[in-house]
């Protein structure tokens, strides 16, 4: 199997002066009406990999996904260069897709310390 690389990322001058990326991220949020299900074996493997390479295509890179109780919603964080890229990964793959948010980091313990 050939190596799957991150796409590029656009790169900009931080305040300190170092290369910091700026590929927007993203949730994705999906309907499985019939439930989703991923086999923990090779055909799995082969499933999620083939996701991640269509992916790349588009600039797009898959971080993580969270799954519902009953299987039939996924939360899929994605980085990407547009909502558009997402999309034309999420056709390639043969994914649905209900809605899609860029979104930011709200780290709760950036504010430790804040108070003092």
């Amino acid at each position: 199997m050939a190596a799957i690389t991150r796409p590029y990322v656009p790169l900009k001058a931080g305040a300190s002066g170092r290369k910091e990326e700026i590929m927007p991220r993203y949730v994705v949020e999906r309907t499985f009406e019939g439930g989703l299900e991923i086999p923990t074996d090779p055909n799995g493997f082969n499933a999620v990999m083939g996701v991640v390479g269509n992916n790349a295509k588009e600039q797009v890179t898959w971080v993580q996904s969270f799954v519902s109780a009953d299987k039939t919603k996924t939360y899929c964080i994605y980085d990407g260069p547009s909502p558009e890229a997402i999309r034309r990964a999420a056709e390639l793959n043969s994914l649905p897709v209900d809605v899609i948010s860029e979104v930011r980091v709200l780290d709760p313990y950036f504010y430790i310390g804040a108070s003092s």
